[in-house]
């Protein structure tokens, strides 16, 4: 059984630095894991990720450390973050959520509303997210390469 001392930073870092293919293959693969978990779909950002990164041919392993970018340290101020975007884009009020005096009909409306902006936010952060890292990880493999 292994211990906690056993498993090190370094041991993570060399599983990543570890991965066989181009260096397009692996920044494409992180890259999509990256975006993959800006989505507030909990539980299936791996599974995502990884089926993207098998369709797109990209490294499935590194997708699916990708998607750790969403764990619970950074689901709130995450997803937070992705809402304001999202209202900023749709030209909207983020502080105006819920107002206090709903109908049912208003109630979905207002849940739909809140979704989209969610939806939006995580794709816009996540498109963003996901170049900035794939380009950091293609620069890293292509230093990589050349020693």
């Amino acid at each position: 059984m292994r211990s906690k001392r056993d498993i090190t930073y370094k041991k993570i870092l060399s599983l990543f630095r570890n991965q066989n293919g181009s260096p397009f293959f692996n920044a494409k693969g992180l890259a999509i894991g990256v975006f993959s978990g800006c989505f507030p779909f909990f539980g299936f950002q791996t599974l995502i990720g990884v089926f993207f990164a098998k369709l797109a041919k990209g490294n499935i392993v590194l997708a699916a450390i990708g998607t750790w970018i969403s764990n619970p340290f950074t689901y709130i101020p995450l997803y937070y973050f992705n809402y304001k975007v999202g209202s900023i884009f749709l030209n909207n009020s983020p502080n105006k959520i819920i107002e206090k005096n709903l109908v049912i009909e208003e109630l979905w409306k207002q849940g739909s509303i809140f979704s989209l902006r969610l939806l939006l936010g995580s794709f816009c952060v996540g498109f963003l997210l996901a170049l900035i890292a794939g380009s950091i990880v293609l620069f890293i493999y292509k230093i990589k390469n050349k020693r």
